[in-house]
């Protein structure tokens, strides 16, 4: 039933969409920019996880990467609080996905329905914490974006108004979103 709802309010709400001017934010702390397939992106995205101490929140289009996976469920056990969203048709066509073993693995899953397609890739850690973590770019969560593709993944690290940007835009999304319950329900 929220479902339907939920969809009915997005016929709506994608009539008229007010704009935001954007809000420039102060240049601190370190970059790290990687190229696949040259660069190993995978790689550094597992060390930024390793390193995560309380909250990993992650937003992404398709979720297929075995690497990843662990390294979530890795950081859940370990007691970080690790949250996705992630889009919704890319899951139901995708038959590698790993979504449903990651929710499976206690890990608290919301589907992004509002959107012809929930096209972010992005990865918070520790957002709300002395050294904050973004890790964005066009690199999807797939051994085909470490291997076949040609993406970029930037690493942020260190600038607390750039990862509360992203935090309250990650919250405004799971805000909209179903959770997974709701679609696939036991």
């Amino acid at each position: 039933m929220r479902l339907a709802v939920v969809l009915l309010a997005v016929g709506c709400a994608l009539a008229w969409h007010p704009r935001a001017a954007a809000t420039p934010l102060p240049a601190r702390g370190t970059v790290e920019v990687l190229f696949t397939p040259w660069d190993d992106a995978e790689g550094a995205l597992l060390a930024a996880m390793a390193k995560a101490r309380r909250t990993i929140h992650v937003q992404a289009f398709v979720f297929t990467s075995r690497n990843l996976a662990r390294a979530l469920e890795e950081a859940h056990r370990r007691g970080v609080r690790v949250e996705m969203l992630v889009d919704l048709e890319q899951t139901r066509r995708n038959e590698r996905s790993l979504v449903h073993e990651l929710h499976d693995a206690g890990i608290p899953t919301w589907f992004e329905v509002r959107y012809a397609s929930a096209h972010n890739k992005v990865v918070l850690i520790d957002v709300e914490h002395a050294e904050p973590v973004v890790v964005t770019g066009s690199y999807n969560f797939t051994f085909s974006a470490q291997a076949r593709n040609a993406e970029n993944m930037v690493i942020i690290r260190g600038n607390a108004p750039l990862a509360r940007r992203y935090l309250d835009n990650w919250r405004r999304h799971r805000d909209e979103a179903v959770p997974y319950s709701e679609v696939f329900p036991s």
